[in-house]
């Protein structure tokens, strides 16, 4: 295993890592999670991914079992949960003080643990002036709850505005930001970001490095049953990728991993870690097979040299238009 530095941090996490989201709670009970995340473990992943959101908190609950169950030394994972959604009730969404705070007490209860390494805002909250939100996560971090605090699919500007609250005011800052990342989903990380990595160093824990299944390459000729896009609630991720034709560019990028003698899916998690700004990539998985099988990805990465990685580049065809430098012009 790789381990990369998160950001301008100090701590260290696995170029992989495992998350929860889709599968803990809705496709796989206990045991089943326990040999998952035992054969992440084992190849040496350390950090795993969860938010209050995944499976209504049955997700955490499941994470909190496994952890006890297995035993393992807790300085040795690197934990995090993301707040946002979490019920009904009026106070129970969103970035306010209120919920930052009872939120991350009843996501620490759910997991079994008096401490997570990271917290997330899992979405921007329009209705919470950022401030509030800068000054809760530090409360949390201050109270033990947390050692680190980011975002997740905020904007730039918004990621920034969060920063220069802080330096104003003394207060600690977001050390990263978990967006989606992967080779149908490119434009924040390699352009709307960049200031972000240039400025704070801010690290990234990508999500949906597979595109949801789609850079597998099992859904090129039909979708099986049991898998995620045969289940009513994921009929979204087909029509957000199917009407774009992007089934179509990950038949030929199955075509090229299949002359490189690797999977689809090691191709797809290569091609994400192979960017200097990714400081990991959440993998998820269903079974222990899958496990073994993504983290055979880092020795992938060497097989992506200038004229393969131009060659992903044709079948894309979506790299983003870089900022324009007027000087050049």
């Amino acid at each position: 295993m790789e381990y990369r530095y998160l950001g301008n941090t100090g701590m260290k996490v696995s170029a992989l890592s495992l998350g929860s989201w889709v599968t803990f709670g809705e496709q796989i009970d206990v045991e089943l999670a326990y040999k998952v995340m035992k054969a992440a473990y084992e190849h040496g992943v350390n950090f795993f991914d969860n938010a209050e959101a995944y499976a209504r908190g049955e997700s955490e609950i499941l994470m909190g079992k496994v952890i006890q169950k297995a035993g393992w030394k807790r300085s040795d994972l690197v934990l995090s949960t993301k707040i946002f959604w979490g019920g009904s009730g009026p106070n129970d969404k969103g970035l306010s003080r209120k919920h930052i705070i009872e939120g991350t007490l009843a996501a620490l209860e759910r997991l079994q643990t008096s401490y997570v390494d990271m917290i997330f805002c899992h979405r921007p909250d329009l209705h919470t002036p950022i401030e509030e939100t800068v000054r809760a996560m530090n409360y949390i971090i201050n109270s033990g709850m947390a050692f680190y605090w980011g975002t997740s699919e905020w904007s730039a500007e918004q990621i920034r505005e969060a920063y220069d609250i802080a330096k104003c005011e003394h207060l600690i800052a977001p050390s990263m930001e978990q967006p989606q990342y992967n080779m149908l989903h490119r434009e924040r990380i390699e352009v709307e970001y960049l200031g972000l990595f240039k400025d704070f160093k801010m690290g990234t824990t990508i999500w949906s490095p597979l595109a949801s299944g789609i850079l597998t390459g099992k859904y090129n000729n039909f979708i099986p049953e049991n898998s995620r896009l045969a289940m009513p609630n994921y009929k979204w991720i087909f029509d957000r990728y199917g009407k774009k034709g992007e089934f179509e560019k990950t038949k030929k990028l199955s075509e090229l991993a299949a002359e490189l003698e690797i999977p689809m899916a090691q191709l797809a998690l290569a091609w994400c870690l192979k960017n200097p700004n990714v400081s990991t990539v959440i993998t998820g998985a269903a079974k222990v097979e899958q496990v073994n099988e993504n983290m055979k990805a880092l020795q992938a990465v060497n097989k992506l040299n200038d004229e393969i990685i131009s060659k992903i580049e044709l079948i894309l065809a979506n790299k983003p238009s870089p900022v324009d430098d007027w000087r050049e012009k």
